[in-house]
Formats: structure tokens, sequence, C-alpha cells
């Protein structure tokens, strides 16, 4: 093996383990939601996606329309933001909104007022880690990199230097206000997504569509 190519792999690992960009971020329950005080680890979750959870026996097809509340961001101090910038906070959150009101169109006619048969969701961005400038796409093509992000890759695990999103989820039932479902997650793309390594926000990007499907696949 060329040795230049293996230092660099080792020196991608190491640089890895010292950046922030490349640190795993667990959700909280995070204490400034309203449903906060409802939601319970959910042990049944290895992923580690769905690390909390509240849950009622519901019959989603009894419902056929949706209100989807504007996304907050969220304000707490248990935020897990780090040093994003505003900006870059809300062009998250248009995306959120733009991403999931498409994904529930399929499914449910959007509406304003509340009425039976009609669900209301909130979501909150509670966090967000952007991707690492060039390090995270030449992470997938060294020696040691590709190593660990295969590992990932077989485990749906997070790819080395790549970003990742966190946020919650609350359902209630419009025409009573009954909190139905809630949940916060942490969604990012595949270890080997090479497309979403490119650009301080598409992995983030790529979590939220991954989010998005996972709360149609609930709703179906």
């Amino acid at each position: 093996m060329d040795h230049s190519i293996a230092m660099r792999g080792l020196g991608t690992l190491a640089l890895c383990a010292a950046a922030a960009g490349c640190a795993s971020v667990a959700p909280v329950p995070y204490s400034e939601m309203a449903s906060s005080a409802y939601m319970a680890r959910d042990k049944s979750d290895a992923s580690g996606r769905v690390p909390y959870r509240y849950s009622t026996p519901v019959d989603w097809r009894a419902f056929n329309k949706v209100i989807l509340e504007p996304v907050v961001v969220y304000r707490g101090k248990d935020h897990q933001f780090a040093d994003m910038s505003d900006k870059d906070k809300a062009t998250l959150a248009a995306y959120m909104q733009d991403r999931f009101a498409e994904r529930l169109r399929g499914r449910f006619m959007l509406v304003r007022e509340r009425g039976p048969s009609t669900l209301r969701i909130r979501l909150t961005l509670t966090g967000a880690v952007a991707n690492m400038p060039v390090l995270g796409t030449l992470s997938r093509f060294d020696v040691a990199g590709a190593v660990y992000n295969g590992v990932q890759a077989a485990r749906d695990g997070e790819g080395t230097m790549t970003g990742s999103v966190i946020y919650g989820v609350e359902i209630f039932d419009a025409a009573t206000a009954r909190l139905l479902s809630a949940y916060v997650t942490k969604q990012y793309p595949g270890a080997y997504d090479i497309k979403a390594s490119v650009g301080s926000l598409a992995a983030a990007n790529a979590g939220l569509d991954k989010g998005a499907d996972a709360l149609m696949a609930q709703l179906n």
C-alpha cells in the first residue's frame, strides 16, 4: 500500500476525531417543546434516530386533511445548533417546510382551518451540524475513511465529516387539540451519499428528505 495514501487516510480519521462536525450529536427531549413532558425514551429504537417518543393508538386513515404549521426554529438553551448562523437555520427551516408540505400533499389535503378528519402538525428544528468543507467528500475516497464509511453504511450509521439535522414532530387532532404523537429524531444521509457531502447544508437537507419520508410512513 502506498505510504502517502495510508498516512492521508489516518490523517482523515485523526481530523474526524478532533472535529466538531464529525462528532455524534444525540437528540434530547428538548425542555421547551410543548410535548417534552409526555415523551419517554423509545427502547424499541435501536438505530438512535428516534430516541424519544410519545404515541397513542391512532387510526391515521381516519384523517384526510392536515394543517402544517410554520416550522419553528428552537431557541431553548438545550438546542444543538452549536455555532450555526441564524441565516443557515432559516435556510434549513424553509427547506423543511417545503419538503414536508410536498410529502404530505401526496396523502392529505393541506388546509388552514381546524375541523373533523384533520391533523395539525408542528415541526421544531432543534439542531443541525454542517458538512466539513472538502474533507467530508475526500474522506469517502481515502483508505481509512473508506473502511470506516463502509462499516457505517452497512449499519445505516453516520458517515465521516458530514452533517445531520435534529428536530421534533408533534401531531395533534386539529378538531380537539389532543396530542396524538410526538417524537424527536436525528436524520442524516447514507454514509456513501457523495452528493450529500458537497455543500455545507447538503447533509442536513438530505436528512430532512429522509425524515419527511419517515413521517409519511407513519401516517400511511
